[in-house]
């Protein structure tokens, strides 16, 4: 029986935390807690032709008029992406980067299209430093010298060229008249402007966009982006070679040489999108298909899921004390070769054959104990080799003609470095922080980097991003990824573990309250909710936790004989999931 049979159907949404509620609540889900949606939260959203899910309904509804034309998944999670650029500022983005994971029907083959941002070719190794070996504070992630190249436009350039079947311009036109004519900020986003008003307020080209007077704009107010709208207007004119070589190009430069930044018009004119080789592996007799490096996101999916498929993980019960501690020592021992292993494959060798073999995953199992905590302290990296052989975003796209797309693009933290990029209305990132600034040195995540992810001229930070897809016999039957920095990985594990093992729908997988663990710090975080009595078994195992923040905000479509339900992550309310 589904532990949320008996839950009333209320739920409490707010831009950081989500509970389950009910005055009669089945063992181990959490306490009552009602905050009123307008929708059904244990059913998602059926349909029988085409579906889009997205973190804002705007840009989820450009998606779905795409499918409805008759264009293809990948047609809409482009229109999706650029719509996203305009409503969702603090994560949508053309001035970061991302990936994006497509089943072709057409071939029955599964692509990843790698557009991560680029190092500028001026970046060092020691760029982040003082004279005395220290980091600079706010340099990685508040300055122009945190900036990469862009990469979403070429990405989406790639995408289409190769897998769609509409012109960019057209796919743009919709994200145009939002930026244009504006939309009324919502509260999620207006909590988002509030939480960044000293990072967007210290520069004039983001007040100018994002505040009234002295203030960030307050929920209801209207958003409107004259300058991004004339960049997409350039970009719909006269494509990519806008971004890259033209106007928006020279004016992001022009931004650079201002502020001391490094990104010159050279960067910008190399930049190039990849098609890489997805990473697989197998789980209960479904193929597993994810992102390769320069994201961590597929290895360490892979990895995890051969080290648990051997317990019974249905049988342990959702979030049962056992089943929570199993999955943290699994996750405990992963985040240990992330740090080692990971970087960008163009500039080191990344043991992936090996992380993802099952054998090495047996050998990783015999280290955990199944009835105590292993401390962080006494876990090193493993051995893959002789078996070689928090703002970011995400959407899934699925069609009538069995094309399905899982992208996540990211601007790194919320709304990025904080800097519009004078005169073109464009976020830029703060990707350089996903490096590895000084090794050792834990990022904006607690995420420690050795030197596979050292910083160097022309290379790509690595990413947890995991865009993830399951097929059944050839045929997608998932499609899952999530933003939420060093915690993705962990969220799309857990969705995949709900659907696959626990048999829940979208929307119970997705309701689910989660946990994360990531080797360093030596805490597992839990969101809010978790039966008491679970907790004291965990610490009698000795984990040490801490309960707070909500973590992901997944977008999940389910594919079966019947159609598709998807289902948005209401931790952000603004999100939304349509279909046809």
């Amino acid at each position: 029986m589904s532990p949320f049979i008996r839950l009333k159907r209320t739920l409490i949404v707010s831009s950081f935390l989500v509970f389950y509620t009910g005055a009669t609540l089945a063992q181990n889900t959490p306490a009552p807690i009602t905050y009123d949606i307008s929708y059904d939260i244990l059913s998602p959203v059926r349909a029988k032709h085409g579906i889009v899910s997205s973190e804002q309904g705007l840009a989820t509804q450009v998606g779905l008029d795409v499918l409805k034309r008759g264009g293809n998944a990948v047609d809409a999670a482009v229109a999706v992406g650029f719509a996203l650029a305009v409503v969702l500022p603090n994560a949508g983005n053309i001035g970061g980067g991302g990936f994006m994971l497509i089943h072709d029907a057409k071939t029955g083959k599964e692509i990843s299209l790698d557009f991560r941002e680029l190092a500028p070719a001026l970046a060092r190794r020691d760029m982040f430093l003082d004279a005395n070996g220290k980091v600079i504070a706010g340099s990685s992630t508040s300055s122009h010298l945190a900036v990469g190249v862009p990469g979403t436009i070429a990405g989406f350039e790639l995408a289409l060229k190769k897998y769609g079947t509409m012109k960019m311009k057209d796919l743009i036109e919709p994200a145009i008249k939002l930026a244009e004519n504006g939309f009324q900020v919502t509260p999620h986003l207006a909590e988002m402007l509030a939480a960044s008003r000293n990072q967007l307020g210290k520069w004039e080209s983001s007040r100018a966009i994002f505040f009234k007077g002295d203030r960030p704009l307050k929920a209801g107010e209207m958003l409107i982006q004259k300058d991004l709208a004339h960049s997409l207007r350039l970009i719909a004119a006269q494509g990519p070679a806008a971004f890259y070589e033209g106007e928006i190009a020279k004016k992001i430069v022009a931004e650079m040489k201002r502020n001391n930044g490094l990104i010159t018009m050279e960067d910008m004119r190399n930049y190039q999108a990849l098609e890489r080789q997805p990473v697989t592996g197998n789980y209960r007799g479904y193929q597993v298909v994810s992102m390769p490096p320069p994201s961590s996101g597929g290895v360490h999916i892979i990895q995890m899921l051969n080290m648990l498929e051997p317990f019974p993980i249905g049988q342990q019960g959702l979030n049962s004390a056992k089943n929570i501690h199993l999955m943290t020592e699994v996750m405990k021992l992963a985040y240990a070769d992330r740090a080692e292993y990971l970087g960008d494959p163009d500039f080191i060798k990344v043991p992936v054959a090996g992380l993802t073999s099952r054998t090495y995953a047996n050998e990783l199992i015999k280290k955990i104990d199944l009835e105590k905590a292993t401390p962080s302290s006494q876990i090193k990296p493993g051995k893959p080799l002789p078996y070689e052989s928090d703002q970011t975003t995400h959407f899934s796209v699925a069609d009538q003609y069995g094309n399905v797309v899982a992208t996540t693009y990211t601007l790194n933290l919320l709304f990025g470095c904080g800097i519009v990029a004078t005169g073109t209305g464009i976020m830029l990132n703060n990707e350089m922080d996903d490096f590895s600034i000084k090794p050792g040195t834990p990022n904006a995540f607690g995420l420690i980097g050795g030197e596979a992810n050292a910083v160097a001229s022309k290379k790509r930070p690595l990413s947890s991003m995991t865009p993830t897809m399951l097929l059944k016999d050839g045929k997608p039957f998932l499609v899952t990824g999530s933003p939420g920095g060093s915690r993705i990985i962990t969220t799309t594990l857990q969705i995949i573990l709900n659907v696959v093992d626990h048999q829940l729908n979208a929307a119970e997988a997705t309701i689910a309250p989660r946990i994360h663990h990531q080797w360093e710090p030596d805490v597992l975080r839990l969101e809010r909710g978790f039966n008491a009595d679970s907790l004291d078994i965990l610490k009698l195992k000795g984990h040490k936790f801490s309960i707070g923040r909500s973590m992901g905000r997944t977008q999940t479509i389910k594919i079966s004989s019947e159609g598709f339900e998807a289902y948005a992550d209401p931790r952000n309310p603004d999100g939304k999931a349509l279909g046809y």
